[in-house]
């Protein structure tokens, strides 16, 4: 097997693939991730993952290049780069898939099976994918089967969840239906490349809508002097109708772009999804409404912002499962919006090495000093270790007036603390 893409995706797959005791050649076209690799060493924290590679390059099963040249690929070829949305707009840069798939052309005959796991706008294997790969064969063994898991469980989730498999041809479809067939106990056939493309996007999307929707009760209940907790817990509780989900910052590497790829899906068919559009505008919109609200509070409390200093405390996307992947995190709108109006900004997190977290410009630093002369802190994640720290101690470290933005209400409810969807 081939995987081409050593991120998340890809190497996620190449440990799967190598925990079931298939050989694996990982192609990745950055120099440095190939050569931690092809030494066994892991710059991502996901369960399992890293020993499997380990394990791999030590037993010879797990071989990684950065360059494929000419050479004859294995029968099985798998596409898991990265499609990112271009800086300051909405259109998918699809120039990581292009670069990867004339990569693999050369190496490719009748008989090899390319797959595409990469998350694409709709139509983009058969527009983009297979005129490539025709150039070196004339009926390409081409699928798509996308990536469906989720940081801090995905090597669990890969060997567990169904897999999604559309054709180009019926050879094609059975061919990857037999290949993920040995990964996982469910395998979904569906009739086309677009609709397994489709299958991706609308999961995602569909993710982003609910949670947008908790955002919105959030912002009602703030207007409104209620508690938006209150009002979820109360409204699901018992209830057999669709589940409520609490409000939250929205972040990842998937959520943040998928309704970007999905609208510019149907852009050329004169339609723009409206609900998805709507609710990626507001998850985008809360980091600056925190940071609007906990600078009011300072102010409101005589300290001024430009003289203050601020902790940011949980910089990856998510706590639970946890993860370091910095990718959609709030941050990434927070963090400008407060450089300019406030004196100096710290950060922490329980996962992300304090490298990573310097080189976003901020002082790294642990829970304690982060606290200690703090004006405000605001917690941005939900880790599971905020609920063994001391917060009446750290409150008390900080300098007045001591504002703390529980986002995810993971301190003790008797902490004196700003929290969302609450007045």
């Amino acid at each position: 097997m081939c995987v081409v893409g050593l991120g998340y995706v890809g190497v996620t797959l190449a440990a799967a693939l190598l925990s079931t005791g298939r050989s694996v050649l990982g192609y990745e076209n950055d120099p440095a991730v190939a050569e931690e690799l092809a030494q066994g060493r892991l710059q991502v924290a996901e369960p399992g993952v890293g020993e499997a590679v380990r394990d791999g390059v030590a037993s010879g099963a797990f071989a990684v290049t950065g360059d494929l040249g000419e050479r004859r690929l294995p029968p099985v070829v798998i596409i898991c780069v990265g499609t990112p949305i271009q800086a300051g707009g909405a259109t998918p840069d699809l120039s990581h898939l292009r670069a990867a798939t004339e990569a693999i052309a050369a190496g490719t005959d009748d008989n090899t099976l390319v797959i595409v796991r990469s998350t694409v706008p709709v139509r983009t294997s058969r527009d983009l994918v297979l005129p490539v790969l025709r150039r070196r064969t004339a009926e390409p063994l081409l699928a798509y089967c996308p990536e469906r898991t989720i940081q801090g469980q995905a090597l669990a989730e890969v060997l567990s969840l169904p897999q999604i498999v559309g054709g180009l041809t019926d050879e094609a479809g059975k061919r990857a239906a037999e290949f993920f067939a040995t990964l996982t106990d469910q395998v979904v056939p569906v009739s086309s490349l677009e609709a397994a493309e489709l299958v991706k996007l609308v999961c995602n999307c569909h993710t982003d809508l609910i949670y947008g929707f908790g955002n919105e009760v959030a912002l009602l209940t703030e207007k409104l002097g209620l508690d938006a907790r209150e009002v979820i817990d109360s409204a699901n509780l018992g209830y057999p109708r669709p589940t409520l989900h609490k409000p939250g910052f929205v972040g990842g590497s998937c959520l943040t772009k998928d309704p970007y790829l999905l609208a510019h899906s149907v852009a050329a068919y004169g339609h723009t999804p409206q609900m998805i559009t709507a609710a990626r505008s507001l998850n985008e919109s809360m980091p600056r409404k925190v940071g609007e609200r906990v600078l009011a509070a300072l102010r409101e409390r005589g300290q001024d912002p430009a003289d203050a200093r601020i902790l940011l405390s949980g910089l990856a996307y998510k706590g639970r499962p946890e993860t370091d992947d910095l990718r959609g995190a709030p941050y990434e709108r927070l963090l400008p919006f407060l450089r300019e109006r406030v004196k100096e900004i710290v950060g922490h997190d329980f996962v992300v090495p304090s490298a990573r977290i310097e080189a976003l410009g901020v002082r790294a630093v642990d829970l304690t000093e982060g606290f200690t002369g703090a004006h405000a802190a605001i917690l941005l994640n939900d880790h599971p270790r905020y609920g063994d720290i001391d917060a009446a101690d750290l409150v008390a470290r900080m300098a007045e007036p001591a504002v703390v933005y529980d986002t995810w209400r993971v301190l003790p409810p008797s902490t004196k603390a700003m929290r969302l969807g609450r007045a």
